[in-house]
């Protein structure tokens, strides 16, 4: 092997790490959100992404709703700073409607446990929503997101959120689903239980599924521990409207509806400059960025394309592109490390 093949196998080394590196660092949330630390007092969080804090959060079961760790052991985030939650939700990309809905939650919320402070009437408040939309559009990020803000407000006594589907919820015999369904309960105490693609669990017509046992078990364990446990719902807006109808019960506990828009090509275009921003790329003006609004524009009207989620995988994508076109270089500078060209982009 002459010198050059090995400077090239040198390079290709260098190419593949760091796209490996970057992609481990694209996280489910990317909708900009600064980056928050687990340790030190609230005024003291230096931000950042949203998308750096998920790859750097360890994955427990209590923010999946994976495994089955005793309740003891779900970690109780830090309360932080309402200010900054405040300051977080403007720095979200789009989510317009869902923002001011927030905001207006926020300050009822507030308000509300004031009065209780001055020993006021104050009438029962019921903070379990229902977030309808499509996927990606940011739901899941959202509800992580209110579980700080109850926490941070004293609502919810830990503030940590359990995400489950249907399968986390719904056993295959007999009496099993009350207990799955209450052990998972059991580990959202003091936080949200995160519920997507809810719909699911009223779906089912055969005479063994359990979809109902779980719903029903739910309910109760939402009037038992009202204070101190929120259930988000979550999935596609018909179904869930049609899941809120199919049980009285369902419809008295959600009264409160958050609709997330699909984002529009301009914001999925934000969104992919913040991922670019965050993991040091930068778009090749002005061919790439017109070559990329022209392909977001397209697979946007694809139904199935994921809103946010589908920027996330075309970033994934085109990063891999890059990788080819600049591992048949004989030499690679840092800054072409960091470009990415139309030709990228046409790629795909």
């Amino acid at each position: 092997m002459d010198k050059k093949d090995e400077i090239i196998l040198q390079q290709l080394d260098v190419i593949r790490e760091m796209t490996a590196r970057n992609m481990r660092r694209v996280g489910d949330d990317i909708w900009g959100a600064p980056r928050t630390k687990a340790a030190g007092p609230a005024g003291d969080r230096k931000p950042s992404s949203s998308a750096d804090a998920s790859a750097d959060a360890p994955k427990t079961a209590a923010s999946t709703g994976q495994g089955d760790p005793k309740p003891g052991e779900v970690p109780v985030p830090p309360k932080e700073n309402i200010d900054d939650l405040r300051t977080e939700l403007d720095s979200y990309i789009g989510l317009s409607a869902v923002k001011d809905e927030v905001r207006d939650l926020i300050n009822m919320v507030t308000v509300w446990k004031m009065r209780r402070e001055h020993d006021l009437p104050a009438p029962d408040l019921s903070l379990h929503m229902v977030f309808a939309g499509n996927p990606g559009t940011g739901k899941t990020m959202m509800a992580r997101f209110m579980a700080r803000v109850y926490h941070s407000l004293g609502i919810l006594s830990k503030g940590h959120l359990v995400e489950v589907d249907r399968s986390g919820l719904v056993a295959g015999y007999v009496g099993q689903t009350a207990i799955k369904t209450s052990s998972v309960i059991e580990r959202a105490k003091g936080g949200v239980l995160f519920i997507d693609e809810a719909y699911s669990l009223s779906s089912g017509k055969a005479e063994n599924d359990f979809g109902l046992e779980a719903i029903e078990t739910l309910l109760k364990a939402m009037e038992d521990n009202r204070d101190d446990l929120v259930v988000i719902v979550a999935g596609y807006t018909d179904l869930m409207e049609e899941f809120i109808d199919s049980n009285p019960g369902l419809s008295s506990r959600f009264n409160r509806y958050l609709y997330f828009d699909d984002y529009t090509v301009d914001e999925m275009l934000d969104i992919f400059e913040l991922q670019c921003k965050n993991n040091c790329y930068v778009l090749e003006e002005p061919d790439a960025r017109g070559a990329l609004r022209s392909l977001l524009a397209d697979m946007s009207k694809d139904g199935d394309f994921g809103n946010a989620r589908g920027v996330r995988n075309i970033f994934e994508r085109i990063l891999i592109e890059q990788a080819n076109r600049l591992a048949a270089l004989p030499s690679v500078t840092r800054d072409e490390l960091m470009t990415i060209k139309a030709a990228d982009i046409v790629a795909l």
